[in-house]
């Protein structure tokens, strides 16, 4: 079933979340004065319409995955593409250029290059943050942690009951997954529900594994609930979930990571399907939504054996920052989205393409009612250590250009992955939140070379 232009739900009370009918100037539930209430905020949350890239379906439908040539082979026999820097934006699972003259989406910014206009820009409003604001909340928490107590997120003083409930305020807590952190090792990830959605339809997934050398394997996995779905943030859970279960399975076998990263998105694809066969609590979940297939969108990066590996479904995306700001970033993906084909086909330039409301439709993403699953990798073998920024659009809509992306990471992010993931949702908290925000920091680190290295 289409995703595109489906029925917006009706408004929920702002009190208890009950749905209005219109007209109504109060809750049926509570009592609540809706008159009160301002006009919602324009949202921009994400969609997916069925329009597939002209002659790219056609021409990849039912064709075995070729990938790139390589100088040396993996334990499976398969090629080990490597590209330097310098063969940057590298290659997607078919063997095709990232970036062509046709298709400029992925690129490089110089130092002072023209910044891409922020399509989803605007004030906050007057909104409640009920979530934890990232940037202060590791302060905040410092002392009530250590007596195994959590702090509420409003005053910032107050010990929370168990009921979820502030001692000091009454202020009620948010619910786990509204704001979620996790660090492991280097690695490191950020989930925040934003300010203007009810829930956190955003997951990810962090973990590592030694290869068959014993050298080891970064993981990051970020997924991007479909918003016209059902059950998005059981999709986006479900994926984010298979992938990584998929690679921890594959890459200590001695799977080349390319592969791996491209069975998982394909695992992570069939864990959505599954919901959709499997509705579960769908009515009692979400009974007002119309029910359809739940999906998302997938974005996930490999650090392996000096490779950096990145796949991708949707317009979540990978931006490359070198540690040594003076060089250029990049962005590593290409969206599967309107405004990417727009740009693709000439028809429109990529400011005008980001500007118009249909720009976030997305083209491909995860899902029983997918037009045509075609998981995209590419691999780059970096000469010098950078930090990987892998994020939803609700990050990269207020840092869409890679340049402005590389602005917004704080200087010792490749030091401090958690911190500068932190730092990275207050970005697009003070632009206005309009959507959740997640993402997942890898600092890349490149071996020293011996004296006799050539």
């Amino acid at each position: 079933m289409s995703q595109s232009h489906q029925p917006a739900p009706l408004p929920g009370c702002p009190s208890c979340e009950e749905p209005l009918d219109s007209g109504d100037l109060f809750c049926g539930a509570c009592g609540y004065d809706l008159s009160a209430v301002p006009a919602p905020p324009g949202d921009r949350p994400t969609v997916a319409i069925k329009v597939p890239a002209q002659g790219v379906a056609a021409a990849s439908a039912g064709a075995p995955v070729e990938w790139p040539p390589a100088s040396g082979t993996d334990s499976s026999d398969l090629p080990a593409p490597t590209h330097r820097p310098a063969d940057l934006p590298g290659v997607d699972s078919g063997g095709r250029p990232l970036a062509t003259a046709d298709r400029p989406a992925v690129r490089f910014d110089e130092p002072g290059g023209a910044a891409a206009e922020d399509g989803a820009g605007g004030a906050s409003g007057d909104f409640e943050l009920a979530a934890p604001d990232p940037r202060t909340v590791e302060h905040a928490t410092a002392g009530a942690s250590a007596a195994g107590a959590k702090v509420c997120v409003a005053c910032r003083s107050g010990h929370v009951d168990p009921d979820g409930y502030c001692e000091n305020c009454g202020h009620a807590q948010p619910r786990e997954r509204d704001h979620m952190e996790q660090e492991l090792g280097s690695v490191a990830a950020v989930s925040d529900r934003g300010l203007r959605h009810h829930r956190n339809e955003d997951s990810f997934a962090v973990s590592s594994a030694a290869l068959p050398d014993g050298s080891p394997a970064v993981v990051a996995i970020v997924c991007d609930g479909v918003s016209s779905a059902s059950r998005p943030d059981e999709a986006s859970a479900a994926a984010a979930g298979a992938a990584n279960e998929a690679l921890l399975e594959s890459l200590p076998r001695g799977t080349h990571p390319q592969q791996a990263m491209h069975e998982a998105i394909i695992a992570a694809s069939e864990a959505v399907n599954a919901l959709a066969q499997d509705p579960g609590q769908a009515l009692e979940h979400d009974q007002h939504r119309q029910q359809n297939a739940p999906a998302c969108t997938l974005v996930g990066a490999i650090m392996a054996g000096g490779l950096l590996v990145v796949g991708w479904v949707g317009d979540s995306r990978v931006y490359w920052v070198p540690e040594d700001r003076a060089d250029p970033p990049a962005r590593l993906t290409e969206d599967d989205s309107w405004a990417a084909q727009m740009v693709a086909a000439g028809l429109m330039n990529e400011a005008e393409a980001y500007a118009d409301e249909r720009a976030h439709a997305i083209t491909g993403w995860l899902g029983a009612d997918a037009y045509d699953l075609e998981p995209h990798t590419a691999s780059f073998k970096p000469d010098r250590p950078g930090l990987v920024v892998v994020c939803t659009d609700g990050l990269w809509n207020y840092a869409e250009s890679a340049q402005e992306m590389a602005a917004a990471v704080p200087s010792d992010g490749y030091e401090r992955p958690l911190h500068g993931a932190q730092v990275l949702v207050g970005h697009a908290l003070d632009g206005g939140g309009h959507d959740n925000v997640t993402v997942a920091l890898l600092p890349f680190a490149v071996a020293a070379r011996g004296a006799g290295s050539a």
